[in-house]
């Protein structure tokens, strides 16, 4: 039974590419017209003031996802790590307000725990 399912597997798979797919080349003289994506841009919207796990979920809605990942360093000069990022707040932002980003961008935000004044 294994056998004859095997069989019948292979037998569909090797009739499914034509025979005109199968190590085709383009035709010589053939032109391919592909057409460019155009390049995503978003305003920069001011995220100073805000939660740190709040501007990196504004920057993922406002892009849809494009554009995933933030870093964040923390401002008040003791080099912690921001483990809880709800436990942060924006300070500042290396990308102003209102400047274009778009994909690839590097966004980086300076924060201070959310108990802390923003230096």
């Amino acid at each position: 039974m294994l056998k004859l399912a095997v069989g019948v597997a292979l037998a569909a798979v090797a009739t499914s590419c034509a025979p005109s797919q199968v190590g085709s080349t383009p035709t010589p003289g053939a032109t391919t017209v592909t057409t460019a994506r155009p390049v995503e841009h978003w305003t920069m919207p001011n995220l100073v003031g805000s939660g740190l796990q709040d501007a990196q979920d504004a920057i993922q809605k406002l892009t849809g996802n494009v554009v995933f990942f933030t870093s964040s360093h923390d401002v008040s000069g003791q080099g912690r790590h921001q483990i809880l990022d709800r436990n942060w707040k924006v300070c500042d932002q290396n990308i102003a307000a209102g400047q274009q980003i778009q994909v690839g961008v590097k966004i980086d935000f300076g924060v201070v725990k959310t108990t802390e004044k923003c230096p």
